[in-house]
């Protein structure tokens, strides 16, 4: 009896900020199959202005960083993750989308990163790393945004409360931007 492997590699379009996209993936990476709803409703809530410098912190495929870098190609978007597998599709799918204004980096959070200053960092936040590398990333990412520099993240609602006492704590403020059952998309600005 024959048994059905899926298909190594995962290829799909998605329509993102009224774009269309065309992603490649694989199994072992954050939701191959498409768009997940907590990176869409990130993606849809936040703001991106014409000349920003963008970093999208953990970016898998690249959803979230290709969708800021064809919203706005006057923006550079520096897209980073951890995983070897990640980068090589983030690269990809930088390439499939023909998009000039995107680099693609190996790095462990903010640890291999050029010194640059960001206007906007991005990140779906995964759960399962804990609280403490959480409040790393927050803290870490609160020294590379320029002053008045915006930090979006989404995270399941269960870290809600977790995020706004960070936000307020690290950053000052804390702007809880959309909420759904699943999901809160929330924003703190460096002062």
């Amino acid at each position: 009896m024959a048994v059905d492997v899926p298909a190594r590699e995962t290829v799909f379009q998605a329509e993102l900020r009224g774009i269309s996209l065309a992603f490649s993936a694989t199994w072992g990476l954050f939701s191959p199959k498409g768009i997940d709803a907590g990176t869409h409703l990130l993606i849809e809530h936040l703001d991106i202005q014409d000349g920003d410098t963008c970093l999208d912190l953990g970016c898998g495929y690249g959803a979230i960083g290709i969708t800021l870098a064809k919203c706005v190609q006057t923006s550079t978007v520096y897209m980073v993750d951890k995983d070897f597998v990640a980068v090589d599709y983030a690269r990809k799918n930088v390439a499939q989308n023909r998009l000039q204004n995107c680099r693609v980096l190996l790095s462990n959070g903010f640890s291999d990163l050029p010194n640059i200053q960001f206007d906007l960092i991005v990140s779906n936040l995964p759960a399962n790393v804990g609280k403490e590398l959480l409040q790393i990333f927050l803290s870490d990412a609160k020294h590379h945004l320029k002053p008045n520099g915006r930090l979006y993240v989404v995270t399941i609602s269960g870290l809600r409360e977790f995020i706004k006492r960070n936000f307020r704590t690290i950053f000052g403020n804390y702007r809880k931007v959309k909420q759904r059952n699943t999901h809160t998309v929330a924003m703190a600005i460096r002062s």
